[in-house]
């Protein structure tokens, strides 16, 4: 029984995952209510640069998920062969050898704890400042004072987190399914109803290079923004070992995600774009929140009504709350598939019996996200960005090094497949998607250093830093042969097919 603790946490009787249940892990992560609300105004042009798409922003999603369906592809190929909880690790070794592959495991797994603390004080704050409201004129959904300050929020919903993870990776699919396909169905039939009372004005040239203020460069800088609409996709393969035909299931979950968020995404840019005339300088002057301007009474300059307002308030908040959960089930994943290879301390590679998941890690996860709340409060200065509030510059950090972080670990997969993927039958097409996926990924890491100010800026050199670090270590710390080796049912062969 040791033994299997340390090989694999489904072999303690943990249910097999479906294709339902691991669609719902990418589509969770990605959290695309989230993005649509918070990232589309940056693809726009509503960014520290002032650079973007402007009306044209539908035409930069659309090249983003060519971009990102290339690599997607790359990781489909990838998971037919391997399917070890750590596959994105897994994957990269494949191709650049055991040093590079988990040293990408560090900053990969990295970048997914960064993003999940950050997120966890993000969704405390805006429970706090959005849900919650002194102000009866203010739109918050309960016109009241909140009855925890924002870190206790954050505190709750870490310890529910922990609840969610620990009694089994089933419940948190199932949970991360109904809050992904609730905010997404609401907000989706709300775009729709703002696209229908555009009306006559509905216009192709959202489609059109000439609609970007800049024209095709711009369309092109926009899409160094969209690729961050995407961030997560590929997180269905760390569930590989816990899911029903993985050869099939995996791959199949990590394209679907990708169309039907590059769908949903498409259709979002547009109605936020035609929602406001095509105007940019309308869609600043909301920078903040245009989907919530949109849901406005009609008096009030949107499409909506206080209920709608009140609704698509909640619905983030739930979409949200899908994000913090899938970016928290990768990271302990990732982090027992280390811990397995001995590549990280084996404590994190401990698994409950009862339960048959990885304690270890789950219980590292939290912590790591309470040290983000305390960082939080007894440091409310290191990372200020007035004028918002600390906790927002705080995850304001966090998300730009855990996406830096991911960006570079998809350029490594995506240059490793020349290598890993040489013997595939349509090795051309590995060549093509190679080129389109690592290209995007290169210019979307560019963005992150380009005319953004302090303390955010510094968040991609700490990335880079901590992938050198783990660089340094992992040529150190050999382990053990990785699980995706030495155990034949993680192994699906080579691929036969396209």
């Amino acid at each position: 029984m040791a033994e299997d603790k340390e090989l694999g946490y489904e072999r303690l009787g943990a249910p097999k995952l479906s294709l339902v249940d691991v669609v719902a892990q990418s589509v969770g992560f990605m959290g695309p209510v989230f993005s649509a609300a918070f990232l589309i105004p940056l693809i726009v042009g509503i960014n520290f640069a002032g650079k973007g798409a402007g009306a044209a922003a539908p035409l930069s999603v659309l090249i983003g998920v060519v971009g990102v369906f290339a690599l997607g592809w790359i990781i489909a190929q990838y998971a037919k062969r391997i399917h070890a909880a750590g596959s994105m690790y897994d994957y990269v070794s494949n191709g650049l050898g055991s040093t590079i592959g988990a040293a990408s495991g560090w900053l990969y797994y990295g970048g997914t704890m960064m993003l999940d603390a950050g997120l966890g004080l993000l969704i405390g704050g805006f429970i706090h400042d959005n849900i919650f409201t002194a102000d009866p004129a203010a739109p918050g959904v309960f016109s009241s004072s909140s009855p925890l300050p924002a870190w206790g929020w954050s505190v709750l919903i870490a310890a529910l987190l922990f609840g969610v993870l620990f009694f089994g990776v089933r419940i948190s699919t199932k949970v991360q399914l109904a809050l992904a396909l609730v905010s997404m169905a609401v907000v989706l039939i709300f775009f729709i109803s703002v696209i229908a009372q555009v009306g006559s004005d509905n216009s192709l040239k959202a489609f059109n290079p000439s609609s970007s203020p800049n024209g095709m460069s711009g369309v092109l800088f926009g899409v160094l923004f969209a690729v961050l609409l995407f961030v997560g996709f590929e997180t269905a393969a760390n569930l590989a070992e816990e899911t029903a035909e993985p050869k099939r299931n995996i791959p199949r979950a990590i394209l679907i995600s990708v169309v039907a968020a590059g769908i949903f995404y498409v259709i979002a840019a547009y109605a936020q774009v035609a929602g406001f005339g095509f105007d940019v300088g309308k869609i600043a002057e909301n920078a903040a929140a245009p989907l919530f301007t949109l849901g406005l009474p009609k008096d009030a300059g949107g499409y909506g009504s206080t209920a709608i307002l009140k609704v698509l308030l909640i619905v983030v908040l739930l979409d949200m709350l899908a994000v913090y959960i899938g970016a928290a089930v990768a990271s302990s994943r990732g982090v027992f598939s280390m811990a397995r290879d001995r590549r990280l301390p084996s404590v994190f590679a401990r698994v409950s019996e009862r339960y048959g998941t990885p304690s270890g890690a789950i219980i590292f996860v939290i912590l790591v996200n309470l040290a983000f709340v305390a960082l939080d409060q007894l440091a409310d200065n290191v990372f200020a960005l007035p004028p918002y509030p600390h906790y927002y510059a705080l995850f304001s950090w966090a998300s730009t090094f855990g996406s830096f972080a991911l960006s570079m670990v998809y350029l490594l997969l995506a240059v490793g497949a020349l290598v890993g993927l040489r013997d595939h039958p349509k090795y051309v097409w590995v060549v093509i998607a190679a080129i389109v996926s690592g290209a995007t990924m290169i210019g979307a890491m560019v963005f992150a250093i380009y005319h953004v100010p302090s303390p955010i800026v510094l968040a991609p050199y700490y990335a880079i830093a901590w992938g050198l670090i783990g660089l340094v270590v992992m040529f150190f710390v050999k382990g053990r042969p990785p699980a995706a080796e030495t155990l034949a049912d993680l192994r699906g062969g080579a691929v036969v097919g396209g």
